[in-house]
């Protein structure tokens, strides 16, 4: 009898789990079909991929360019995330293992900003950007993802529980401070470093808002916004559409799937 909550725990589970899936999948199926089939049956009657090829050749001569847009989203994340490991990873340092005045008041006060959602600080930062004169560019699209407080965080907690006879023992070798940060916290904390690491890519990989407010050009745009800029404009080519958010969420179920335990991880991490 026992066993019964259990199995219909299971059945409830799985049926929630399709209900989530089949959006994706039927997404993907139909990218592969023609144009004409789209809404018909649910597998293709033939595959094709005259849609990517519509998305990665001919969409340019619409002033879309996708293979652009593709590495313009790459190249952000990827800039992005290796500043914001780096950036989280020196200031958490400072605020763990270095004793200055204010220390616990500058830590108090990353806390407290991190309880306000973004879209508050949208318009100060665009005003600063515009002043900038960075607007259309895509350092617009970087400087301001360049520090997180939550990586502050998550770096400063992982220092902290590193003991400290490992640095006192570098010191003696005389190392300095960038060498223990390097050669000693960081791979004792490489679970940190890879969970916000991972967030923060797909953190900037699916940022809409702020492309959308500070950037106008399409060849500066990434996939995500030129994706909506295509659909507004073009929503009839619909089987071109459905590749393009194939593109655009592709890598990220790929990353969830190679690095779901450090997905687990953080999000343990993230509630203690």
């Amino acid at each position: 009898m026992k066993k019964i909550p259990i199995i219909i725990l299971y059945i409830v589970l799985f049926t929630t789990s399709i209900a989530w899936i089949y959006p994706y999948i039927w997404m993907l199926l139909s990218s592969f079909k023609p144009t004409n089939e789209i809404y018909g049956g649910f597998l293709p009657s033939q595959f094709t991929f005259d849609n990517y090829k519509f998305i990665l050749e001919a969409a340019d001569k619409m002033e879309r360019p996708f293979v652009q847009a593709l590495g313009n989203s790459i190249f952000i994340s990827v800039t992005v995330t290796l500043g914001v490991l780096v950036t989280s990873a020196l200031v958490g340092f400072g605020l763990s293992r270095l004793s200055f005045k204010g220390r616990n008041a500058v830590f108090n006060f990353i806390i407290f900003q991190m309880i306000f959602p973004g879209f508050l600080f949208i318009v100060p930062l665009y005003v600063l950007i515009r002043n900038l004169g960075l607007i259309d560019t895509r350092t617009a699209l970087i400087l301001p993802s360049l520090v997180s407080a939550w990586g502050v965080f998550m770096f400063t907690q992982s220092f902290r529980a590193v003991p400290n006879e490992y640095l006192e023992a570098a010191r003696m070798d005389g190392a300095n401070d960038l060498w223990i940060i390097t050669k000693v916290l960081i791979p004792l904390t490489s679970s940190t470093a890879s969970i916000v690491g991972l967030f923060t890519f797909i953190g900037i990989w699916d940022n809409f808002m702020w492309p959308l407010i500070v950037v106008s050009d399409y060849t500066k745009m990434p996939l995500s916004v030129l994706l909506a800029s295509f659909n507004m404009q073009y929503g009839s080519y619909l089987g071109p559409v459905l590749a393009g958010s194939v593109l655009q969420t592709m890598p990220m179920v790929v990353i969830f799937l190679v690095f779901r335990k450090y997905f687990l991880q953080g999000i343990s991490m993230s509630l203690k």
